[in-house]
């Protein structure tokens, strides 16, 4: 049965404890950063950081708010960037017949990483300038497969991080979503079912993050077409 995340914003205080995790459970180096006004740090994703507490300071009803998205690769059920990887070598990007999860290999260093990158909606794959491998999060597809849980799950005080069979998340999902809507109508999934990390937004999605959901289909179809002209121009 194929995995899922259940990432629950009402919930999130932005502790930062899953960036951090991941960081240490990936052995990733900490970053030198620089104060640019807003706690987010750093401030962007990068080959040293797969997984980023975004900051949003927004003003509702006449009140400042603090809206936090914990950003990570959103493993999609039919992944972009794998098919833009396919063209160069199907190997450098795998996906895990048991969990879904989307996996990058030693062989991505052959990849065309730009054309990597722009396949993916949602802008996450970064390079390794120096060892020029592509990374993003792997669903700590190590430890799943040793029946625990990913590190930034296990990590979460708060709730706002859950993991598990995509049926009982998605079951868990719905029932929140339920719940918080009595309180903010406009609460809604983010992409529930084109991707394995699904968020739930009490407020408009593209107010946590210009890329916090987009509009998959049209995007699939889009890549589809193209990697047939482009097999196309190839046998010609």
């Amino acid at each position: 049965m194929a995995k899922k995340f259940f990432v629950d914003l009402t919930r999130c205080t932005a502790c930062r404890g899953c960036q951090v995790a991941c960081k240490q459970w990936k052995k990733l180096p900490a970053e030198k950063t620089v104060n640019t006004g807003s706690h987010q740090n750093p401030p962007d994703l990068s080959h040293e950081t797969i997984r980023l507490v975004r900051f949003t300071e927004v003003v509702h009803d006449g009140k400042l708010d603090w809206l936090f998205f914990p950003e990570q690769c959103r493993h999609c059920v039919v992944p972009p960037c794998k098919g833009m990887g396919d063209l160069d070598d199907p190997t450098a990007i795998l996906q895990d017949p048991m969990t879904g999860a989307v996996l990058y290999t030693d062989k991505t260093r052959g990849l065309d990483y730009e054309g990597v990158r722009a396949a993916c909606p949602y802008d996450i794959p970064r390079q390794d300038p120096e060892t020029k491998l592509i990374t993003k999060c792997d669903m700590c597809i190590d430890r799943v497969q040793n029946d625990m849980k990913p590190a930034c799950v296990h990590t979460c005080p708060t709730g706002t991080m859950n993991f598990g069979e995509e049926d009982e998340m998605m079951e868990l999902a719905q029932a929140r979503l339920a719940e918080v809507q009595k309180k903010y109508p406009t609460a809604v999934l983010g992409n529930p079912h084109d991707v394995r990390v699904v968020y739930l937004f009490h407020h408009d999605p593209l107010t946590f993050f210009d890329r916090a959901v987009v509009d998959m289909t049209p995007r699939l179809m889009n890549r589809k077409q193209m990697f047939a002209r482009i097999m196309g121009k190839q046998r010609a």
